[in-house]
């Protein structure tokens, strides 16, 4: 059985504690590997090492650090064929979405590039008599970042690239269901000439999470998860003093108007419904169908399902894998059952769909005329179910992202202009598409919700990552006078 362990002070090591847990190939249901779980005691060892690095990483010219990660970001790329096959074995996605997981983390090496001018101060010259006043940008020390299974390679570069470039040490506690991608990436960060102690990797379940919130020298918690636990990592983190990004689930809505082109739509509602499983947080998974469209659309997405491949993520007709894990998968298909006891029309039921082997496959499901007061609406499903919401007008369809609970992303597809623009304005959502149905960021701006997608007041990556890992510091300057200094500066002693 493949052992995977931790990577701290710029090694492979392997645990102490005694414990781990197993790591299964979600398309064949096999266990593949262990993996370490770390003790408090191992984390506080990490952290330790983490925190001597920072000492000599925070003097580290910025040119040099930047030099670093134009390495890092050859080395990705020129890997990334060997970090989709890890994420695809580990957690099932089909290796097209796997590349571009890859590539949607490398933007975020390539944004790092810019921290010398990212975190350049400002200066005012005699802001009162023979008075200079200047802001510099310093990092914190030592940060954590805590990422979920579903993004295993991309979500740890939103954070480290800037954490790192922005002079900190970080200290990253990857998802303990697919945890070789990560494992892979720390192995290129040495390669590229990261400092040992300046990116570790320790990997646990929740003694290591709860270690790394109390511990006194983490100074900063990021975190992507589901929102129970992101409120949780929140209230216990800031608690402790520190400061904390943490990014909860969503319930995405796709609002289309009678006006929009019919196929697009489909296309897109496919493509972002079902796409990784429906195992993303922006996800679409309740597609509002406002006015007459509603008949047309749901034959629409219907009569392509069909054309969908399910099957093992390796094989690359495939389009489609299979869920994480069995216990997610049963989870899942519970919520099928729910929604069509509380009356939802069930158009296509996954359950149905036949694969062979023990992996954790689920079909595409469709389920039309669901209510908001019924689970599947209200719950964040995390898998490849679409809901299909009927309102009369724009104002209802609205109102319907506007009283959620969450506000992670929305669209709206229209041809009219003057629709698309109001939507934009008033809809209460951190990230808003129009005619794009999974609205994620470029690297260059900020990933985050509103609501309880959110806990914490800055989103992540982008320029509110670069203000996350960074404080300010204002110093304010008075030199005397050299005419009438004591010390003899060469300076004319009359003016």
């Amino acid at each position: 059985m493949e052992k995977i362990h931790h990577w701290i002070d710029g090694k492979l090591t392997p645990g102490k504690s005694g414990r781990s847990g197993p790591v299964f190939n979600p398309a064949t249901g096999e266990q593949i590997a262990e993996v370490d779980f770390a003790s408090v005691e191992e984390v506080d060892h990490v952290v330790a090492v983490a925190k001597e690095a920072f000492e000599e990483w925070r003097t580290v010219p910025i040119a040099h650090r930047i030099d670093v990660l134009f390495r890092l970001r050859d080395l990705v790329d020129k890997h990334k064929n060997d970090i989709a096959q890890h994420l695809t074995r580990e957690n099932g996605k089909v290796l097209s979405d796997s590349l571009g997981e890859v590539a949607r983390g490398l933007e975020n090496i390539e944004y790092a590039y810019g921290i010398g001018q990212l975190i350049k101060g400002e200066f005012t010259e005699q802001a009162s008599t023979d008075v200079d006043v200047h802001s510099i940008k310093q990092p914190l020390g030592v940060v954590a970042g805590i990422t979920p299974f579903n993004f295993p390679a991309m979500v740890p570069m939103w954070m480290y690239p800037t954490a790192i470039g922005c002079g900190n040490t970080f200290v990253l506690k990857p998802s303990e269901k697919d945890p070789s991608a990560p494992l892979f990436t720390m192995e290129l960060l040495a390669k590229a000439g990261v400092p040992a102690g300046v990116v570790n990797l320790i990997n646990g379940d929740k003694e290591a999470v709860d270690r790394l919130l109390e511990h006194p020298d983490v100074e900063a918690v990021s975190f992507v998860g589901s929102t129970p636990i992101a409120k949780s990592i929140y209230a216990t983190a800031s608690a402790n003093g520190k400061r904390v990004q943490a990014l909860g689930g969503a319930k995405n809505h796709m609002i289309v108007l009678p006006d929009a082109d019919v196929d697009v739509a489909a296309d897109n509602a496919i493509s972002a419904a079902y796409g990784t499983c429906g195992e993303r947080c922006m996800a679409i998974s309740v597609v509002v169908a406002v006015g007459d469209v509603g008949d047309r659309l749901v034959d629409a997405i219907e009569a392509r399902l069909d054309k969908v491949k399910v099957g093992d993520g390796i094989d690359p007709d495939s389009e489609m894998g299979p869920l994480v894990t069995k216990e997610h998968m049963e989870k899942v298909a519970g919520y099928i059952e729910t929604g069509v006891k509380e009356g939802a029309t069930i158009v296509r039921d996954g359950r149905e769909d036949t694969f062979d082997g023990n992996g954790y496959f689920l079909g595409l499901t469709l389920l039309d005329n669901v209510t908001t007061d019924m689970t599947c609406y209200k719950e964040e499903i995390f898998g490849p179910v679409l809901s299909v919401v009927r309102e009369e007008s724009y104002e209802e369809a609205v109102e319907l992202v506007n009283v959620s609970p969450f506000g992670n992303g929305t669209s709206i597809f229209t041809r009219d202009g003057g629709a698309a623009r109001q939507f934009a304005h008033e809809v209460n959502c951190g990230m808003v598409g129009v005619n794009v149905p999974i609205p994620v960021p470029v690297s260059y701006f900020s990933f985050g919700g509103w609501k309880g997608s959110l806990f914490g007041d800055t989103h992540i990556y982008g320029p509110e990552g670069v203000h996350f890992y960074t404080q300010s510091k204002v110093v304010t300057t008075r030199w005397p006078d050299p005419a009438t200094s004591q010390i003899n500066l060469g300076f004319p002693q009359n003016r």
